[in-house]
């Protein structure tokens, strides 16, 4: 072993050598970290509204280049689980705004269209699905799937087997370490080779930049200087749908510039370049130019820049080392772009609820927007918080303050940095790399507004200017102002989701958001598209079919009583009572009367409902009275306690069915056996009473099971309601024809004695 240690101790310093070479040989290069997130698998559902989809969360790390999707989906076994398509949908910075019923939205209502990708799920239990972007947009992913639109059909829980349809997406993220940082005016002598044809950087726009231009020269290819550099310049993140990504192709041009509008605020900006021939070695410089423009003072504190520190999770830097110099050149490049300054109005953010924000406007709520230079609000939304909610703006003219009849009001809402050069001829508003939503007002149109369903979280410019036709800057208005009453909120819906809607709050891995979920006909994102609306005289119809279809319960009430069967009938009387009211209240639409809670009135119509089958087939058993008002009490509280558990359980209807059935078949043997004939002993009595009553509860088990659909629920569950309490009629067995019901005052002629009917099993006071 002694001669084999020196041998070792080379191989180990060897080793060592190599690892140190490759070690130094990598931080040449850009370094990256791969990471790999993941989250539980979750069972579909079909499609009825937002709350159907299974929604996940993933948060992408900063500078990220490169992202992949793995989206596992796999189905049960069985002849139920059919071929069927899965619908994936992605959105960065807020949940997908999808629409797979395709109804119509609100008025003035955005919808802008989610990125969406379809699984289908043959013949194989499982399918793969990847999805790679580059550059993405750092912060919250989301992904919201679901299966196709549901079918309307009501299903009994545990009556029938469902396939089971699991999606699980996971995400692989690689990013970078060590990104240079390209501050303004200072230049960087970057390269791209067939080793390493990608480079990054980043460079931080502070607040109030204007104009954002970028700029590649003295490139060289080889050691050899070009004129037009081979490479392709790539400025800012890719979201989907929208990708807000600039592509410049350096390699047409000789001057490699690109200049971009208001670019986002208070952010770092991805700058990437890549090489576009692999066999080339390209070096060049590239440089960044920042236009920042001063707003004007309106009533508070300037902004002081060199008490400002900028933080950016592990990077801080001190505001006045980073833009003393570029800030004594901006003010000239802001002039020189000829772009006027504008005014900001200070804004208050007051958090109610969950999703659910108000803001207040200082001195306001009106703003005096005038034709000089826009007017801009800050409105902040919490990351992770406030997606989850509506944008709900609403704003109106003062008509008195408007003197110009040509001049128009335009608003414009935009998330990241505001558009401050806007156009009175334009129909859109936004700037290379936001979307901005536009609004107008004038003499003619005082007031308008704007819904933004779930929107992008971080800071949303709301900028107010007065401009005439063909201008674009104001000058042809002259000094025109006027006041406009500004009205914002983040609510979790648009209206509560008005008449026919119920405003839902949904939770998914920790994230809250709301969504609507519409009744009586009615869909859309807000519940305002009635094109398969249920008019008034249906909903009442509706109503008066699933109420009074329980009075058919009366007939049963009154042979119950007729033949002695009081506790029979005290429940089939709270069976109808309380139907009759559940029914009521349970109505999708307007005609609703609820005389108490919902939730009250459903567990006592679940409850009843059980207990009438329960006593009834006892009932045919024909027991002691003792042993049969002993099973009543104990059954009672057994099925009490089983409907609190789960009301819509399928055994909670079927096991006191069987378990009274097999009273009932056990009861009646023993008859038969002691009778030597069969019992019920005439053939009249299973012809006219027990086969009727049993062919109704089938046909009625048969409607309740299979038939039942949204679309017919109103009048196929008034079937089973007749069906039901008819076979109850037919059911019950004839009472003891001796058994007198007034008999009380023969207990004063007779005295105080008490007698036993032995046969009878029966105890009366003679």
């Amino acid at each position: 072993m002694a001669t084999h240690r020196p041998l070792c101790r080379f191989l180990a310093l060897l080793a060592l050598a190599l690892q140190l070479l490759g070690g130094s040989a990598r931080l040449a290069g850009p370094t990256y970290v791969s990471e790999y997130y993941t989250q539980a698998p979750q069972k579909l559902s079909l499609y009825h509204w937002y709350g159907s989809a299974r929604l996940f969360v993933f948060r992408v790390p900063e500078n990220t280049v490169v992202m992949r999707w793995i989206l596992q989906t796999s189905k049960g076994k069985g002849a139920q689980c059919q071929n069927i398509n899965i619908t994936a949908h992605f959105r960065a910075g807020a949940p997908p705004v999808i629409n797979p019923l395709h109804t119509k939205f609100g008025t003035n209502t955005v919808a802008l269209p989610s990125f969406n990708i379809t699984i289908p799920l043959l013949t194989r239990d499982h399918t793969n699905v990847f999805l790679n972007i580059s550059n993405p947009v750092q912060g919250d992913w989301f992904v919201a799937a679901h299966l196709p639109e549901d079918d309307g059909k009501i299903e009994v829980k545990g009556f029938s087997a469902k396939c089971s349809y699991i999606f699980q997406p996971q995400m692989f993220v690689q990013r970078l370490l060590n990104v240079p940082v390209l501050q303004p005016n200072t230049s960087l002598r970057m390269s791209v080779s067939f080793i390493y044809p990608v480079t990054h950087m980043r460079i931080f726009i502070p607040e109030n930049t204007v104009q954002l231009a970028i700029q590649i020269t003295n490139c060289a290819v080889n050691n050899q200087v070009v004129e037009a550099c081979p490479v392709t310049l790539l400025i800012g993140s890719n979201s989907l749908p929208n990708s807000y990504l600039k592509v410049v192709n350096c390699s047409e041009s000789v001057n490699c510039k690109k200049t971009l509008a208001s670019p986002p605020w208070m952010k770092w900006l991805p700058v990437t370049v890549e090489n576009s021939n692999a066999d080339w070695s390209v070096s060049f410089n590239i440089a960044a130019q920042l236009a920042v423009c001063t707003p004007t003072e309106s009533g508070y504190l300037p902004i002081l820049f060199k008490n400002l520190t900028l933080f950016s999770k592990d990077v801080t830097m001190n505001n006045e080392e980073m833009f003393a110099a570029s800030m004594k050149t901006n003010t000239t490049e802001a002039t020189n772009v000829q772009r006027s300054c504008f005014r900001t109005q200070p804004v208050l953010r007051e958090a109610l609820d969950i999703a659910s924000v108000r803001f207040y406007v200082l001195n306001g709520p009106e703003v005096a927007v005038t034709s000089d230079y826009p007017i801009i609000l800050l409105l902040n939304l919490n990351t992770g918080r406030d997606s989850g909610g509506t944008i709900i703006l609403n704003l109106r003219l003062n008509k008195t303050s408007l003197l110009t009849e040509n001049a128009t009001v335009f608003a414009c809402l935009s998330p990241g940095s505001p558009v401050i050069a806007m156009d009175a001829n334009s129909i859109n508003c936004g700037e290379d790399l936001s979307l901005g939503y536009l609004l107008k007002m004038n003499t003619s149109l005082l007031s308008t507004y704007l819904h933004v369903p779930y929107p992008e979280t971080g800071r949303w410019y709301l900028t107010l200017q007065i401009l005439c036709p063909n201008d674009k800057g104001g000058d042809d208005c002259g000094k025109e102002t006027a006041r406009v009453g500004v009205s914002t909120v983040l609510s979790p819906c648009i209206g509560d989701c008005g008449v026919y809607g119920e405003c839902r709050l949904l939770r998914a891995h920790g994230y809250l958001y709301a969504a609507c979920v519409c009744k009586a006909g009615w869909s859309g994102w807000s519940c305002t598209d009635d094109t398969h609306a249920q008019t008034y005289q249906k909903q009442l119809l509706a109503t008066l079919l699933l109420t009074l279809s329980n009075l058919v319960f009366i007939p049963a009430i009154v042979v119950a009583v007729h033949r002695y069967y009081f506790v029979e009938a005290a429940v089939y009387l709270f069976t109808m009572v309380f139907s009759t009211f559940y029914h009521a209240c349970d109505q999708p639409g307007i005609a609703v009367m609820c005389i108490m809670e919902y939730d009250t009135l459903q567990y006592c119509d679940f409850l009843g409902s059980v207990l009438s089958v329960w006593v009834t087939v006892l009932c045919m058993a024909r027991l002691k009275s003792q042993l049969k008002y002993v099973l009543f009490i104990l059954g009672s509280l057994l099925i009490a306690m089983s409907m609190q558990l789960d009301r819509r359980g399928l055994w909670n209807l079927l096991g006191p069915c069987l378990f009274a059935i097999l009273v009932m078949l056990a009861a009646w043997v023993s008859q038969c056996v002691r009778r030597r004939h069969c019992y019920p002993p005439t053939w009249k009595r299973w012809v006219f009473f027990l086969l009727p009553g049993i062919g109704s509860a089938v046909i009625a088990i048969a409607v309740y099971g299979f038939l039942e659909t949204k679309e017919n629920y109103y009048y196929t569950h008034s079937i089973w309601h007749i069906l039901v309490a008819g076979s109850v009629v037919f059911l019950l067995p004839p009472g003891k024809k001796h058994l007198h019901l007034w008999f009380w005052p023969r207990k004063f002629t007779c005295g105080y004695q008490i007698c036993s009917n032995i046969k009878e099993d029966l105890y009366v006071v003679c």
